[in-house]
Protein backbone atom coordinates (compact mmCIF):
# COMPACT_ATOMS: atom_id res chain seq x y z
CA UNK A 1 0.00 0.00 0.00
CA UNK A 2 1.47 3.41 -0.98
CA UNK A 3 2.18 5.87 1.82
CA UNK A 4 -0.60 8.26 2.75
CA UNK A 5 0.12 11.75 1.36
CA UNK A 6 1.21 14.29 3.97
CA UNK A 7 -0.69 17.04 2.16
CA UNK A 8 -4.00 17.16 0.35
CA UNK A 9 -4.25 17.83 -3.39
CA UNK A 10 -5.77 21.24 -2.70
CA UNK A 11 -3.03 22.22 -0.23
CA UNK A 12 -0.33 21.50 -2.78
CA UNK A 13 -2.29 23.23 -5.56
CA UNK A 14 -2.83 26.29 -3.33
CA UNK A 15 0.90 26.48 -2.65
CA UNK A 16 1.57 26.28 -6.39
CA UNK A 17 -0.96 29.05 -6.97
CA UNK A 18 0.79 31.28 -4.42
CA UNK A 19 4.10 30.79 -6.23
CA UNK A 20 2.54 31.63 -9.60
CA UNK A 21 0.76 34.69 -8.20
CA UNK A 22 4.02 36.03 -6.80
CA UNK A 23 6.50 35.16 -9.54
CA UNK A 24 4.72 33.70 -12.56
CA UNK A 25 4.25 30.22 -14.03
CA UNK A 26 7.94 29.90 -14.92
CA UNK A 27 8.77 29.98 -11.18
CA UNK A 28 6.66 26.91 -10.45
CA UNK A 29 9.09 24.08 -9.71
CA UNK A 30 8.81 20.95 -7.59
CA UNK A 31 11.71 22.15 -5.46
CA UNK A 32 10.02 25.50 -4.73
CA UNK A 33 6.70 23.84 -3.88
CA UNK A 34 8.46 21.41 -1.56
CA UNK A 35 10.36 24.25 0.08
CA UNK A 36 7.13 26.16 0.75
CA UNK A 37 5.53 23.07 2.22
CA UNK A 38 8.59 22.23 4.30
CA UNK A 39 9.13 18.88 2.66
CA UNK A 40 10.89 17.16 -0.24
CA UNK A 41 9.44 16.86 -3.73
CA UNK A 42 8.28 13.29 -3.05
CA UNK A 43 4.85 14.16 -1.57
CA UNK A 44 4.11 16.30 -4.62
CA UNK A 45 4.54 13.42 -7.04
CA UNK A 46 2.57 11.11 -4.76
CA UNK A 47 -0.44 13.31 -5.57
CA UNK A 48 0.35 14.70 -9.03
CA UNK A 49 1.68 12.79 -12.01
CA UNK A 50 3.88 15.69 -13.13
CA UNK A 51 4.30 19.45 -12.83
CA UNK A 52 1.91 20.12 -15.72
CA UNK A 53 -0.78 18.29 -13.77
CA UNK A 54 -0.03 20.47 -10.75
CA UNK A 55 -0.14 23.65 -12.85
CA UNK A 56 -3.62 22.84 -14.13
CA UNK A 57 -4.79 22.03 -10.60
CA UNK A 58 -3.56 25.49 -9.60
CA UNK A 59 -5.43 26.91 -12.58
CA UNK A 60 -8.67 25.36 -11.30
CA UNK A 61 -8.17 27.22 -8.02
CA UNK A 62 -7.37 30.42 -9.92
CA UNK A 63 -10.61 30.11 -11.89
CA UNK A 64 -12.54 29.80 -8.63
CA UNK A 65 -10.76 32.90 -7.36
CA UNK A 66 -11.63 34.81 -10.54
CA UNK A 67 -15.27 33.74 -10.33
CA UNK A 68 -15.37 35.04 -6.75
CA UNK A 69 -13.71 38.28 -7.93
CA UNK A 70 -16.45 38.73 -10.54
CA UNK A 71 -19.32 37.45 -8.40
CA UNK A 72 -21.09 40.81 -8.02
CA UNK A 73 -21.93 41.13 -11.73
CA UNK A 74 -25.69 40.67 -11.18
CA UNK A 75 -25.74 43.86 -9.12
CA UNK A 76 -24.83 45.86 -12.23
CA UNK A 77 -26.54 46.69 -15.50
CA UNK A 78 -25.55 45.60 -18.03
CA UNK A 79 -24.30 42.55 -16.12
CA UNK A 80 -22.38 41.11 -19.05
CA UNK A 81 -20.32 44.28 -19.45
CA UNK A 82 -19.47 44.12 -15.75
CA UNK A 83 -17.88 40.70 -16.28
CA UNK A 84 -15.80 42.08 -19.14
CA UNK A 85 -14.67 45.05 -17.07
CA UNK A 86 -13.69 42.73 -14.21
CA UNK A 87 -11.77 40.45 -16.54
CA UNK A 88 -9.59 43.37 -17.62
CA UNK A 89 -9.35 44.60 -14.02
CA UNK A 90 -8.10 41.16 -13.01
CA UNK A 91 -5.43 41.37 -15.70
CA UNK A 92 -4.29 44.69 -14.24
CA UNK A 93 -4.28 43.69 -10.56
CA UNK A 94 -3.40 39.96 -10.84
CA UNK A 95 -1.39 39.73 -14.06
CA UNK A 96 0.26 36.40 -13.31
CA UNK A 97 -3.06 34.73 -12.51
CA UNK A 98 -4.59 36.25 -15.65
CA UNK A 99 -1.76 34.70 -17.67
CA UNK A 100 -2.34 31.36 -15.94
CA UNK A 101 -6.06 31.46 -16.71
CA UNK A 102 -6.10 32.83 -20.22
CA UNK A 103 -2.61 32.88 -21.74
CA UNK A 104 -1.20 29.36 -21.38
CA UNK A 105 0.26 27.68 -24.45
CA UNK A 106 -0.83 24.17 -25.35
CA UNK A 107 1.92 21.88 -26.70
CA UNK A 108 -0.15 20.85 -29.72
CA UNK A 109 -2.38 23.90 -29.89
CA UNK A 110 -6.12 23.51 -29.70
CA UNK A 111 -9.34 24.66 -31.35
CA UNK A 112 -11.17 27.82 -30.41
CA UNK A 113 -14.12 25.76 -29.13
CA UNK A 114 -11.77 23.86 -26.80
CA UNK A 115 -10.47 27.17 -25.47
CA UNK A 116 -14.03 28.30 -24.83
CA UNK A 117 -14.69 25.00 -23.07
CA UNK A 118 -11.92 25.77 -20.58
CA UNK A 119 -13.92 28.78 -19.36
CA UNK A 120 -16.40 26.39 -17.74
CA UNK A 121 -19.59 27.86 -16.31
CA UNK A 122 -18.39 31.42 -16.94
CA UNK A 123 -19.13 31.11 -20.67
CA UNK A 124 -22.59 29.65 -20.03
CA UNK A 125 -23.40 32.46 -17.59
CA UNK A 126 -22.36 35.15 -20.08
CA UNK A 127 -24.40 33.60 -22.89
CA UNK A 128 -27.48 33.43 -20.66
CA UNK A 129 -27.06 37.08 -19.65
CA UNK A 130 -26.82 38.20 -23.27
CA UNK A 131 -29.93 36.21 -24.18
CA UNK A 132 -31.91 37.74 -21.33
CA UNK A 133 -30.78 41.35 -21.67
CA UNK A 134 -30.61 41.72 -25.45
CA UNK A 135 -33.39 39.47 -26.75
CA UNK A 136 -31.10 37.18 -28.71
CA UNK A 137 -31.26 33.49 -29.54
CA UNK A 138 -28.77 31.18 -27.87
CA UNK A 139 -26.83 30.88 -31.13
CA UNK A 140 -26.67 34.67 -31.53
CA UNK A 141 -25.71 35.15 -27.89
CA UNK A 142 -22.97 32.52 -28.17
CA UNK A 143 -21.52 34.22 -31.23
CA UNK A 144 -21.62 37.65 -29.57
CA UNK A 145 -19.98 36.26 -26.43
CA UNK A 146 -17.18 34.67 -28.46
CA UNK A 147 -16.52 37.90 -30.37
CA UNK A 148 -16.49 39.92 -27.17
CA UNK A 149 -14.27 37.41 -25.39
CA UNK A 150 -11.63 37.77 -28.11
CA UNK A 151 -11.72 41.56 -27.82
CA UNK A 152 -11.75 41.59 -24.01
CA UNK A 153 -8.98 39.01 -23.91
CA UNK A 154 -6.91 41.29 -26.14
CA UNK A 155 -7.30 44.30 -23.87
CA UNK A 156 -6.63 42.16 -20.80
CA UNK A 157 -3.49 40.69 -22.36
CA UNK A 158 -2.16 44.14 -23.23
CA UNK A 159 -2.64 45.13 -19.60
CA UNK A 160 -1.25 41.91 -18.10
CA UNK A 161 1.88 42.18 -20.25
CA UNK A 162 2.16 45.89 -19.44
CA UNK A 163 2.09 46.77 -23.12
CA UNK A 164 -0.66 49.36 -22.60
CA UNK A 165 -2.13 51.20 -19.64
CA UNK A 166 -5.86 51.84 -20.06
CA UNK A 167 -8.02 53.91 -17.74
CA UNK A 168 -11.30 52.42 -16.54
CA UNK A 169 -13.15 54.89 -18.76
CA UNK A 170 -11.14 53.83 -21.82
CA UNK A 171 -11.82 50.17 -21.10
CA UNK A 172 -15.56 50.82 -20.69
CA UNK A 173 -15.72 52.84 -23.91
CA UNK A 174 -13.82 50.31 -25.99
CA UNK A 175 -15.84 47.37 -24.73
CA UNK A 176 -19.08 49.29 -25.23
CA UNK A 177 -18.22 50.31 -28.78
CA UNK A 178 -17.26 46.84 -29.96
CA UNK A 179 -20.25 45.27 -28.20
CA UNK A 180 -22.72 47.63 -29.85
CA UNK A 181 -21.18 47.14 -33.29
CA UNK A 182 -21.08 43.35 -33.02
CA UNK A 183 -24.63 43.14 -31.67
CA UNK A 184 -25.98 45.28 -34.52
CA UNK A 185 -24.11 43.20 -37.09
CA UNK A 186 -25.37 39.89 -35.69
CA UNK A 187 -28.96 41.12 -35.42
CA UNK A 188 -28.83 42.43 -38.98
CA UNK A 189 -28.22 38.92 -40.28
CA UNK A 190 -25.22 40.18 -42.26
CA UNK A 191 -22.50 38.49 -40.19
CA UNK A 192 -21.47 36.29 -43.13
CA UNK A 193 -21.43 39.17 -45.60
CA UNK A 194 -18.91 41.49 -43.97
CA UNK A 195 -16.09 43.00 -46.00
CA UNK A 196 -13.27 40.59 -46.67
CA UNK A 197 -15.39 37.44 -47.07
CA UNK A 198 -15.06 36.42 -50.74
CA UNK A 199 -18.24 35.88 -52.71
CA UNK A 200 -18.97 32.56 -54.32
CA UNK A 201 -18.41 32.29 -58.01
CA UNK A 202 -22.18 32.19 -58.58
CA UNK A 203 -22.61 35.49 -56.70
CA UNK A 204 -20.07 37.40 -58.80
Amino acid sequence: MPPKPKFTREEVAATALDIIKESGVSSLTAREVGKRLGTTVSPIFTIFSNMEDLKWAARELAMREFEAYASDFREYSPAFKRIGMLMVSYAIHEPELYKLLFMQEHPQGQSFSDTMGELGTLADTCIELIQQDYDMTKEEAKLLFEQMWIHTFGIGSLCAMKVCDFTEEEIANRLGQIFTGQMMLIKSGQMNHVAGVPKKETEK
